[in-house]
């Protein structure tokens, strides 16, 4: 939070910006229960062993079968949560198509499994498919020589990193990766039912991120390129160190702006809202608060690291996958700034990554 915000002004800022949104439909708070939020569209809840307790999936009806978006963590929960949906809402009808907004492990971790159990295909953009199966093929050995000097680079300690990496390597949601997929390009359209819904691709959060937009109706489904109450996750990691998530994540939400002020927004996570440009609003003056806690803890400092400038943006303690999310969400204000000429970056003896204002 800036520096001259107290925590009673953080908290008065959070709830008008929940005012300003509407949430029209009830949740979806039971295993295999669902909200119909248009018809034909239908709103479920996958649960996931986390802070983050859920994902919302979508189950659209498309008259002699249906198709899903997004499809939950690797799970046995995920699994049964998906047996319920089809048992007691599709009946006898195929499942015709899976979905997935992108890459990550709480959207396509089952994907292969419902394309084998359901028999059905695979639609993702190019850049998700390919860089999901390019991490899941990665040698372990390379990947963390790789993460090692990302990390401490940036300023992590060396035990901080050996305590993160060894959660990484118990990480029980490792999906397999799906053998093939029918891709999703922009401005393309998936007519389901009686919509039609077209391809939007944003940036920043995941390299392609599909959302789907139905004009005629209104309704965005989102996935997590905007959601209420919480912002997407924008970082940079190793495999691309220089790379300026953060602007592609904000050029992304400017090009939302031009859909309908009264469009349904179907996210991921949180609860389905209307109020679709104030929040995106919202999400802009967020970044800005941030790049101005760096600049202003920064001035007239001879240098800072990322892990410094990390905890002026993250004030509580963090396990070890908020603490990778949170300095990778760090370097991407950082190289942010550095691409508006705010920031100067040098490495010092140490091999230390050490920023100064200008």
């Amino acid at each position: 939070m800036p520096v001259n915000e107290t925590e009673a002004e953080v908290r008065q800022r959070k709830m008008a910006e929940q005012d300003a949104l509407e949430y029209p439909c009830s949740i979806p708070s039971e295993p295999g229960q669902v909200t119909e939020v248009a018809t034909g569209v239908y709103w479920a809840r996958i649960p996931m062993p986390m802070a983050l307790d859920h994902i919302n999936v979508y189950l659209l009806d498309d008259g002699d079968g249906w198709y899903l978006v997004d499809t939950g963590l690797n799970t046995e929960a995920s699994r049964e949560s998906w047996r319920l949906l089809s048992q007691q809402h599709f009946p006898g009808k195929p499942l015709k198509g899976v979905i997935c907004t992108h890459f990550h492990y709480d959207h396509a971790g089952l994907a292969s499994w419902l394309m084998r159990e359901f028999d059905a295909p695979l639609y993702m953009t190019h850049g998700e498919y390919f860089t999901m199966r390019a991490l899941a093929s990665t040698n372990s050995e390379v990947k963390e020589d790789s993460q090692r000097a990302f990390f401490l680079r940036a300023g992590m300690p060396e035990d901080r990193f050996e305590r993160m990496l060894g959660s990484h390597k118990r990480d029980p949601f490792i999906p397999d990766f799906p053998p093939s997929f029918i891709r999703l390009r922009e401005g393309e359209a998936l007519d389901i039912g009686r919509r039609s819904w077209r391809v939007i691709i944003g940036e920043g959060h995941s390299p392609e991120h599909a959302c789907l937009y139905a004009a005629e109706d209104k309704i965005l489904l989102a996935g997590d390129q905007v959601l209420p109450g919480i912002s997407s996750n924008v970082l940079v990691s190793d495999v691309e160190p220089e790379a300026n998530t953060l602007r592609l994540w904000l050029k992304s939400l400017d090009r939302l702006h031009a859909l309908a002020v009264d469009t349904l927004v179907l996210p991921a996570h949180g609860q389905v809202f209307r109020g679709l440009h104030a929040r995106l609003e919202q999400l802009h003056q967020h970044h800005q608060r941030q790049l101005d806690v760096i600049l202003t803890s920064g001035y007239e400092r001879k240098g800072f690291t990322a892990w410094e400038a990390m905890g002026w943006l993250f004030k509580r303690e963090l396990k070890s996958v908020e603490l990778m999310l949170a300095l990778g969400e760090t370097l991407a204000h950082l190289n942010y700034l550095l691409s508006l000429d705010k920031l100067e970056r040098n490495r010092d003896e140490q091999g230390l990554d050490q920023y100064i204002t200008k």
